[in-house]
């Protein structure tokens, strides 16, 4: 397996989980600004990776394409933002594609710089998650408890 591999599934595994960790709060909607711009960031990010595997794998490829659709299905962002996030998007995978058309040391090298970032941000976007879901308790889980 070659070593950008791992830091890939890593962050293939977080982009699945983050939305997960809250369920209808997770929707671009819900998202301040800094997170909305993480998200374009992460798409961006995904685009990037989706022409670097490319160029080693081949085109037929689609392992990150399947990720971001996913990042959109779960995300319910509304037309306008959908369309940036899949701007950023096609932006990252045609810089990749651009500076590294065909397969060798140095795309393998992106590829694991591109996974990293993603990681980072998908990371920092579950951390908010977290924190958004534990910044409402229900009335059962509160310390006073239900009377």
């Amino acid at each position: 397996m070659p070593a950008a591999r791992p830091a890939a599934l890593l962050f293939a595994a977080l982009l699945a989980v983050a939305p997960s960790l809250a369920p209808g709060l997770a929707t671009a909607q819900d998202r301040g600004p800094a997170e909305r711009q993480r998200l374009l960031d992460l798409a961006y990010a995904i685009g990037q990776s989706h022409a670097l595997r490319q160029a080693c794998e081949g085109i037929g490829d689609q392992f990150w394409r399947a990720r971001m659709v996913r990042l959109t299905e779960v995300e319910q962002a509304d037309q306008a933002f959908d369309g940036q996030l899949r701007d950023r998007f096609n932006g990252g995978y045609a810089a990749a594609q651009a500076a590294y058309p065909e397969c060798g040391p140095e795309s393998r090298r992106a590829e694991r710089q591109a996974a990293q970032r993603g990681r980072a941000l998908a990371i920092k976007l579950s951390q908010t998650v977290r924190i958004n879901e534990q910044a409402a308790p229900d009335s059962m889980a509160d310390e006073r408890g239900a009377r």
